[in-house]
C-alpha cells in the first residue's frame, strides 16, 4: 500500500512561493522520492473594497485594495516520512499558506 501526499501552497508573494517550491522539489530529488509538479494554477486576482469608515451612511470608500494570489499543487508518491517531514515539520515563510492532503492507493487486487 502506497501513499500519496498532495500538498497547495498558496501565497501573494511569488517569489517566497517560487523559493519553497524548489526547496521541496530538491528535498525529494536527494531523497529519491517521486515528486508529480509543481501544477501552477492561473492567479486570482482579488479585490477588496476599503471603507472610509467603519459605521458610516454614505458608504464612502477608498480605492479598493488588488492582490494576487499564486498557488501551486505538488504530489509526492510514496516516501512517507519524507512527504511528513516536508509537510509538518518545514518552518514556511508566513506568506506562504500550505494544506497537506494524504490518499491511500491500494494495488490492483488488493
Amino acid at each position: 500500500m502506497s501513499f500519496v501526499t498532495r500538498l497547495t501552497l498558496q501565497s501573494g508573494d511569488r517569489a517566497a512561493l517560487d523559493s519553497v517550491v524548489e526547496d521541496i522539489r530538491e528535498r525529494v530529488s536527494r531523497k529519491g522520492a517521486e515528486m508529480k509538479g509543481p501544477h501552477s494554477a492561473p492567479p486570482d486576482r482579488l479585490r477588496v473594497p476599503t471603507y472610509k469608515r467603519p459605521t458610516s451612511a454614505d458608504g464612502a470608500q477608498f480605492d479598493a485594495w488588488d492582490y494576487t494570489v499564486y498557488k501551486r499543487e505538488i504530489e509526492i508518491v510514496g516516501h512517507d516520512d519524507l512527504a511528513h517531514t516536508i509537510a509538518a515539520g518545514s518552518a514556511f515563510p508566513d506568506s506562504v499558506h500550505v494544506a497537506a492532503e494524504v490518499e491511500q492507493i491500494r494495488g490492483l487486487g488488493s
